[in-house]
């Protein structure tokens, strides 16, 4: 600054001189202690926020979780902890602790399959073993096997689906074993088979099922997932069903099996799940696998393939042939119904009922979801085909074959799937 000052300016009562030996721009340094201090004070302050921020998302996380509450099933219970991997029954979102499924060591396990001596199937859990328990009661013993694709998470999703639902057309789960690296599931033993090797001819199944035994069937399990989509508190998508999962009991009664790709619904008021694209080729609803987007109607649309194998015969993909849906709606166009029935039930047929069965499974492999019908309503068909074989049976004067009588017939019941 130059000049001379003013005249008034020495007379202004608030003025101050400071003298700083003519430096503008000293201020006094901070003294080492106190930034000492300062650095002390972040290092503690910073780290306890974080873990603070830390509790609260993780409490915050364990609340919006949903809360399962398993539906114990009949059977032995006992208290102890398994020794498994993670010391504790707790994991995934399960809580296995609440059950009252029977908790089965490795060691009763080999006791009671005879050390896995009866191999009777192969699933894609792992090798499945024949059992008797100590008070004679016959079991189906899964046993994961360490090249399943089937983990931890699907053995949870089993046991936890299993507790929740109780229906004559489903496999009840006697209990489990979780030890270490052992996984197994103890189900009640179905005699029969699948539904699979009685339309196959195999496993030492040498006579087909007649055309009432086969309706029966897919009726008793129609009724199960019916029973899984509207009869549970929240509904449960089966998500694989096929025929390899339908099992026999000693008087062919029919219920599912396999419970692991199952998916539940949170909330009542939920419209879909969405769940990346499982089960089997063949049996998939294809706007599912596209859209990930999983409903009951992914159920029913499987459901109709098996209904489409059950008449014919034949299994959902034939190589140079198509698709099972391809190829019966080709020959639905000429009404011949002696071109789509299973050729090994001969004319031992009631046409209505076999039409129906048609009928139900072309509006159940609808490509569009809203356009299929729900398990109820199938349910409902099964039973009226069902009645028209059964009279037919029971009517020794009612003969179908394949020729004449065939048209006769079928100009008085015209299937809407023509």
């Amino acid at each position: 600054m130059s000049g001379s000052i003013p005249d008034s300016l020495p007379s202004l009562p608030s003025l101050q001189v400071l003298h700083d030996g003519g430096s503008v721009c000293n201020k006094p340094s901070p003294s080492p202690q106190r930034n000492k201090v300062a650095i002390i004070a972040i290092s503690v302050v910073v780290p306890v926020l974080v873990v603070i921020l830390l509790l609260a998302y993780f409490i915050w996380w364990q609340k919006r979780k949903p809360n399962v509450q398993p539906v114990p099933i009949h059977g032995p219970t006992r208290d102890p902890e398994p020794d498994n991997a993670s010391g504790s029954k707790k994991g995934h979102g399960y809580n296995l602790n609440k059950t009252e499924n029977r908790q089965f060591t490795y060691k009763e396990l080999e006791k009671f399959t005879d050390n896995f001596m009866k191999f009777i199937g192969q699933g894609g859990f792992g090798p499945v073993y024949y059992g008797r328990l100590e008070d004679s009661t016959e079991v189906a013993v899964k046993m994961r096997s360490e090249s399943s694709s089937h983990g931890l998470d699907e053995f949870l999703a089993e046991v936890q689906s299993m507790t929740k639902v109780h229906h004559r057309n489903l496999v009840s789960l006697i209990g489990y074993c979780w030890e270490k690296d052992h996984l197994a599931l103890v189900y009640e033993y179905m005699s029969q088979g699948s539904l699979f090797y009685h339309l196959r001819g195999k496993n030492g199944v040498s006579e087909a099922l007649n055309w009432r035994k086969r309706v029966q069937v897919v009726l008793e399990a129609a009724q199960g997932l019916d029973y899984l989509h509207k009869g549970c508190n929240l509904p449960i998508v089966y998500r694989d069903v096929k025929t390899n999962n339908i099992l026999l009991g000693q008087n062919l009664q029919a219920k599912i099996a396999d419970f692991g790709l199952s998916k539940t619904y949170l909330s009542d008021t939920q419209t879909h799940i969405s769940a990346t694209a499982a089960g089997t080729a063949g049996y998939m609803d294809p706007e599912y696998y596209h859209t990930g987007r999983l409903t009951e109607s992914s159920d029913v649309f499987s459901f109709g393939v098996v209904l489409l194998e059950v008449a014919t015969g034949e299994p959902p993909i034939v190589p140079g042939h198509g698709h099972i849906i391809r190829r019966v709606k080709q020959k639905i166009a000429t009404g011949d119904i002696g071109s789509i029935a299973d050729l090994r039930l001969g004319s031992a047929y009631d046409i209505s009922s076999m039409w129906k069965v048609i009928d139900t499974a072309v509006m159940c492999t609808a490509d569009s979801a809203a356009q299929r019908p729900t398990m109820a309503t199938v349910v409902i068909q099964l039973k009226e085909s069902l009645a028209l074989e059964e009279t037919r049976e029971k009517d020794s004067s009612i003969r179908v074959s394949r020729g004449s009588d065939i048209e006769a017939m079928v100009s008085t019941f015209r299937p809407l799937a023509r």
